[in-house]
């Protein structure tokens, strides 16, 4: 494949924000496909102190082009002061999969 692909994780603090975004960035065509995994504890250093919580981790689906707008857009609907924002590339899959995220994230036209 010729383009650029990308998982980005991103965790959020209850079921219902993981909804939100996740149809959000779909419909918005920002990502193609957002899987919500429950079950997530967190142990993080916030504020000076450790800290523990139960969250969701969104996996997005989405190519480098739409990156910069899919982290924008997570920012501005994210509950969080500083939401996990992390991306890393998809370095291989399969050519139909890889076309559909394209295809997915691709603005319509007006």
């Amino acid at each position: 494949m010729n383009d650029d692909y990308r998982l980005m994780l991103c965790t959020c603090p209850s079921r219902e924000t993981a909804i939100t975004l996740a149809r959000a960035l779909v419909e918005e065509h920002l990502a193609a496909c957002v899987n919500l995994l429950p079950g997530i504890r967190s142990v993080y250093r916030w504020e000076g102190r450790v800290q523990e919580d139960d969250e969701l981790l969104l996996l997005i689906k989405t190519t480098g082009k739409r990156m910069d707008d899919l982290t924008s857009r997570l920012r501005q609907l994210h509950p969080y002061d500083v939401p996990e924002i992390i991306a890393a590339p998809i370095s291989e899959g399969l050519d139909d999969y890889l076309s559909w995220i394209t295809a997915c994230t691709t603005e319509p036209k007006q």
